[in-house]
């Protein structure tokens, strides 16, 4: 069928989305529904007249104008293709209906085209209505957005924010930008970008979005994103992209398309030329192989895998996930074992105090200690020093101010709080052997602190050991039940793969669920542990973030990158991103690509059973042209807007519910070659 060519889509607010803008295109804004309109108008004006033995000059011109309304596009398409040395099924089927009017059947070729016509405006508007899903999300960002300049307020429109502008965001109005709250309180609702049922709170240093709706409270915000790389515009701009590739499917399909087609000609011939060759009628025969040739043609097997693949894509992409191309969301569904990066991936990826340990005899609380310590490391940028500061902060400290600050790289900072000196770092290089009561004590709270898998954080003050920290990234809420839940879809549980030691390794895995567990690799052999899979005969999905995970990215099957901290290298080599670092996505988008290749099947057979169904009745018995049309076309359209199902919020929902169904993931041994 012709491919649609998108008009300007019209703009419209439901009240079940919030108030959200949605692109709708209008049906005739097509110009495929304007001509299939026209040939319809026309034929319905000819019919009567036929019918009711009108003379041939009257109904015979409007005939011809269905004829031309109807079929010249997709005949200028078809001897386009032709030219290219590409038999086309669009140009079989005016073939077809001029056959049929050459023997007398002006009505039936008429029905043909008009049934044909109307076949190819539907699936011109499925396409565009599965490209406003994505394309609609544009509309959620506003247009303009108040800039705060050292002169005021000045209103610019959203694409001319830079990075480093400073936008004001009043109740009511939409976010102009993703960026960061610098002062303000509020809530925002971000059910459009996250899926979040309910408004999230937002406060200094929270992460907004563009295109989320504030509520009550006016926000300053950070520009952080230009308007090009926010949330919305990645998912446009990937999923878009995406669109234009073919699955393997696809591809096959395509390639046999050829091959069937000169064969339904050849067999059209044969059905045309065998019964005259035994002295059958030339109207029968050609009328026949007419039929034959219409009701042969693989149209809707040709529909059968794209629009569930372009709508899973774009239902994926508007929850978050962007998948790159077709042959990804179709790769994604045939995994069988799954490979987790841990720093990032199953954590946050930030530092947090975990554990607060003020010695015997120091005369500290865990407040004070934490505080003595976190005025030490205000001044500090290091990752470890703001884990210290945010911990106090949580906890509504006030922090004394510290003085003659100095930081040692692989020790740690010394500062001057309340008139005593303050030292916050590493035990190893604070004690030196320090075999004191206080040394030993401390020594001891490090140990097994470590021992879980924290790094230990030493304090002294005067010179005198007061207390340790235990510092460790935190497992994500979601992590447990997303490992559970891809250990029910593939049937094991998945790997770890990390850099870290073996301590901290064993203890995220105890808490997510893991059995196999690979620690302290370097970023060759997190990449040789997917090859030893894949040669195996498994198709390994690999998650991962950083650089380091790179490697092991493009060994995998597939791989899909989490895209809020991920590094530029993963996020390039990835096959897929999960954008808002939500894990438990990750189980949902391969049950969606399960779910489409179900549908890809039933669509499959669907086509084929109607082609079967027709051609045998043609063959066998007497099939009527127009009931042929009607069978082929029908069947067109049904797997069409079969495939559009996959665009629906319900078809996320079904397969998200995978991760909360999810059953204890099925272990298996570590393998040997880990």
């Amino acid at each position: 069928m012709p491919t649609a060519v998108l008009p300007r889509a019209s703009r419209t607010a439901s009240a079940g989305d919030g108030g959200v803008p949605r692109r709708r295109t209008r049906v005739l804004a097509l110009t495929e529904a304007r001509w299939a309109g026209a040939a319809l108008v026309l034929f319905l004006l000819a019919l009567p007249l036929e019918l009711t033995g009108a003379p041939a000059w009257a109904w015979g011109p409007l005939y011809a104008l269905v004829y031309a309304a109807g079929g010249w596009e997709p005949a200028q398409s078809g001897l386009r293709e032709l030219r290219e040395k590409v038999l086309d099924v669009d140009l079989l089927m005016i073939v077809a209906a001029l056959g049929a009017a050459s023997i007398g059947q002006v009505m039936d070729g008429a029905l043909l085209i008009v049934i044909f016509a109307t076949s190819g405006a539907l699936e011109a508007l499925a396409t565009a209505r599965t490209q406003d899903a994505v394309r609609g999300l544009l509309d959620l960002a506003p247009a303009t957005a108040s800039r705060i300049t050292p002169a005021g307020e000045e209103t610019v429109a959203t694409e001319d924010l830079v990075i480093g502008d400073v936008i004001r965001i009043r109740p009511g109005e939409r976010v102009g930008a993703d960026g960061r709250v610098l002062d303000g309180a509020s809530d925002v609702d971000q059910a459009t970008i996250t899926g979040e049922p309910l408004p999230a709170p937002k406060e200094p240093g929270d992460e907004v979005f563009a295109g989320t709706l504030n509520g009550t409270g006016t926000l300053r915000v950070a520009v952080e994103r230009d308007a090009s790389e926010s949330v919305i515009a990645r998912i446009v701009a990937m999923t878009e992209e995406a669109s234009r590739t073919k699955a393997p499917t696809q591809l096959f399909i395509e390639k046999v398309e050829q091959r069937y087609s000169l064969g339904m000609v050849a067999a059209t011939l044969a059905v045309f030329l065998v019964p005259l060759a035994f002295g059958g009628d030339l109207t029968g025969s050609l009328l026949r192989a007419m039929t034959f040739m219409i009701v042969a043609s693989p149209c809707a097997v040709v529909l059968a895998t794209m629009p569930p693949l372009l709508s899973a894509m774009a239902n994926a992409g508007r929850h978050g996930v962007l998948v790159k191309s077709a042959v990804v969301m179709e790769r994604l569904g045939q995994t069988d074992a799954v490979a987790l990066d841990k720093t990032g991936t199953l954590t946050e990826g930030t530092p947090r105090v975990t554990g607060i340990r003020p010695l015997p005899g120091a005369g500290l609380s865990e407040d004070g200690l934490l505080a003595l310590a976190a005025a030490a490391e205000h001044p500090s940028e290091h990752p470890l020093a703001r884990a210290v500061v945010s911990a106090a902060q949580e906890r509504g400290q006030a922090l004394a101010t510290a003085s003659d600050f100095g930081s040692a790289p692989g020790t740690g900072v010394t500062a001057t709080v309340e008139g005593h000196r303050i030292a916050v770092g590493s035990p190893a290089r604070l004690l030196r052997d320090d075999a004191t009561p206080a040394g030993v004590s401390a020594t001891a709270a490090a140990a097994e602190l470590e021992e879980t898998g924290r790094t230990a954080v030493l304090v002294l003050r005067d010179g005198l050991p007061v207390g340790v920290l235990g510092i460790a990234d935190r497992i994500r809420r979601d992590a447990a039940a997303t490992v559970a839940s891809l250990a029910r879809l593939t049937g094991g549980s998945p790997m770890l793969l990390t850099g870290d030691n073996p301590r901290a390794a064993a203890r995220l895995a105890s808490e997510a669920g893991i059995t196999d567990v690979r620690a302290e690799l370097l970023p060759e052999d997190k990449a040789a542990a997917v090859r030893a899979q894949e040669q195996a005969g498994r198709r390994v999905l690999v998650v991962g973030d950083g650089v380091n995970d790179a490697p092991a990215l493009a060994a995998a099957h597939v791989g899909i990158a989490m895209g809020r901290a991920g590094s530029d290298l993963a996020l390039e080599t990835a096959d897929a991103v999960v954008i808002r670092d939500e894990l438990a996505t990750v189980p949902a988008v391969v049950a969606l690509s399960r779910a489409t290749r179900r549908l890809v099947v039933q669509n499959l057979v669907v086509a084929g059973v109607f082609i079967t169904a027709l051609v045998v009745w043609d063959l066998v018995g007497h099939l009527p042209l127009p009931l042929g049309v009607l069978g082929h076309e029908g069947s067109t359209v049904i797997v069409g807007l079969n495939g559009l199902r996959l665009l629906r919020e319900s078809a996320w929902h079904r397969a998200a519910g995978h991760g909360t169904n999810a059953s204890p993931p099925i272990t298996r041994p570590a393998s040997s070659d880990g």
